[in-house]
């Protein structure tokens, strides 16, 4: 995993024209469950601060941890002025300042599990707010969706993330929220979804592809073999289900 985790940096520039942003009503969702004014905010993982952005945005002062070099220079290149940089692993995170807000932005599942909740109990205030989000990348389309599954097939046969605990995908509560119940530092876990739709190119979405770990971590001439089969089987445009996928939890009084 850690290598996969480190995996970024090569294609930072790509994650940062590619991916996309995330939209005023996940600050909305997370505002609404703290409850109050958040002024102080750490990011874990933030990449090249997709989700920095947004929570800047908001007044907040974030401190975004990156531990790839190249993401974070890509970052700098994007954040305003109220959010400090730190290179640096969650797991390397001194425990000595605490924060209104800790959350992390499809980087959840690189943190090593061991003492995972402990770690993340330090960082957030009692009665403070932790949140994760991610945006699996995901063809509308279930026709296309086959069609591509099946141009990978021969060289990758699973391009996602599997649940880091195992949770089956059928059943109500997903990780991390199913961790977060078990944990004693955190309460009142809800999950929920924004449903959102884009349509891209083609070639955008093959863009997309290009920094999902399983990608980067191939053989280059197998992965330029996956995403020129992909795009034979592509309509020119396609539609994403770029739907977002929210825990958040409360720290213990």
């Amino acid at each position: 995993m850690v290598a996969r985790a480190l995996s970024f940096g090569a294609v930072a520039e790509a994650y940062e024209r590619f991916r996309p942003g995330y939209p005023a009503e996940l600050l909305d969702l997370v505002m609404a469950y703290a409850g109050g004014p958040i002024r102080t905010a750490l990011e874990i993982g933030a990449g090249t601060g997709k989700a920095t952005r947004l929570f800047a945005q908001g007044g907040i002062a974030v401190t975004a941890t990156e531990p790839d070099a190249a993401m974070l220079a890509e970052m700098r290149k994007h954040v305003p002025a109220n959010v400090t940089t730190v290179q640096a692993a969650f797991e390397d995170l001194p425990p000595d300042s605490s924060y209104e807000l800790v959350y992390s932005a499809a980087a959840l599942h690189w943190t090593n599990p061991e003492g995972r909740w402990d770690r993340m109990a330090a960082l957030v205030r009692p009665g403070g707010v932790f949140a994760s989000f991610g945006v699996p990348i995901q063809l509308a389309d279930p026709a296309l969706k086959e069609a591509a599954r099946a141009a990978r097939a021969p060289y990758l046969e699973e391009d996602g993330v599997p649940s880091p605990d195992g949770t089956p995908a059928d059943r109500p509560m997903q990780w991390p929220g199913t961790e977060l119940q078990q944990s004693e530092w955190f309460t009142d876990v809800r999950q929920s979804v924004i449903e959102r739709r884009l349509t891209i190119s083609a070639h955008d979405y093959i863009g997309q592809l290009s920094t999902v770990s399983a990608y980067v971590m191939l053989e280059p001439a197998d992965r330029d073999q996956i995403f020129r089969r992909t795009l034979q089987v592509l309509p020119e445009t396609v539609e994403l289900n770029a739907e977002i996928h929210v825990h958040l939890a409360r720290r213990h009084h």
